[in-house]
C-alpha cells in the first residue's frame, strides 16, 4: 500500500482539477447518495480531497471522511467548514472503529485500484450497522471504448495503480459474490463509465 500512498501524496495538489472533466457524472451521484445519508452516521473510505463528502454533508447527520493518503487529507481540511464533516487518515483494512458504527459506509472509485479488495469489504461489513447501506460507485474499465483503453494505458504508465478492471455487471457480480445484496445501480457517463452501486449486507 505504500506505493500506492506515494502516488495519492505526489497527486493530492492536481486531484480536483483532474475529476473536474467528471463534474456532470458527480452531480448525478451526489443526488444519488444524499437521500440515503439523510440524517445518518457516514463513513467515507478514500475520500480523496473529500468531494463527496463536502457535496453531501449537508444531508447527513455526521461523516468521517478517510484516506490512506496524508497529503489529501490535507487538501481536503483546508477548505472543510462543516462541523459534521471529520477528516483522518486510515487504512481501510484495518480501521479504528468498532463493530456497526456506522449507518452508511461509503467507497467510491476505490475498490478498482487496492489489492484483495474483498478483503476492504469484510472490513466494511464489520463497522457497518445491521441494515446498513454500502455506497461503493467505481470506475468500470473493462469493455471500455478505444479511447478510454487508451487513456488507462497511460494512466498505467503514469503510476496510477489499477488492480482491477471489470465492466459493470462484473463489478455488481463482484459485490454479490462478496456477500452483498445491490439494490439499486447506475451507470454514469464519465472518463470512464461509473457504475453507482448501492448494496445492503445480505443475512448470514
Amino acid at each position: 500500500m505504500r506505493n500506492h500512498r506515494n502516488f495519492w501524496d505526489r497527486n493530492a495538489g492536481r486531484y480536483d482539477r483532474f475529476m473536474r472533466k467528471d463534474r456532470a457524472a458527480y452531480e448525478e451521484m451526489y443526488a444519488l447518495i444524499r437521500p440515503v445519508v439523510k440524517a445518518k452516521t457516514v463513513l467515507e473510505l478514500a475520500t480523496g480531497t473529500g468531494l463527496i463528502a463536502k457535496h453531501i454533508v449537508n444531508a447527513a447527520a455526521h461523516i468521517e471522511a478517510t484516506d490512506a493518503s496524508a497529503e489529501m487529507i490535507l487538501e481536503a481540511k483546508r477548505d472543510n467548514q462543516s462541523a459534521k464533516l471529520h477528516f483522518s487518515v486510515q487504512d481501510m483494512f484495518r480501521l479504528p472503529y468498532a463493530d456497526k458504527s456506522f449507518d452508511v459506509v461509503i467507497v467510491s472509485n476505490a475498490l478498482h485500484i487496492v489489492p484483495q479488495p474483498e478483503k476492504a469489504l469484510d472490513e466494511i461489513r464489520r463497522v457497518l450497522k445491521d441494515g446498513g447501506v454500502l455506497i461503493a460507485p467505481t470506475f468500470t474499465h473493462a469493455g471500455n471504448s478505444f479511447s478510454g483503453k487508451v487513456k488507462a494505458f497511460f494512466m498505467k504508465l503514469a503510476g496510477f495503480p489499477l488492480h482491477s478492471k471489470w465492466a459493470s455487471e462484473e463489478y455488481l457480480c463482484f459485490l454479490r459474490q462478496n456477500g452483498w445484496t445491490v439494490r439499486k445501480s447506475a451507470v454514469l457517463k464519465a472518463s470512464f463509465p461509473l457504475t453507482y452501486a448501492e448494496c445492503v449486507k445480505m443475512e448470514v
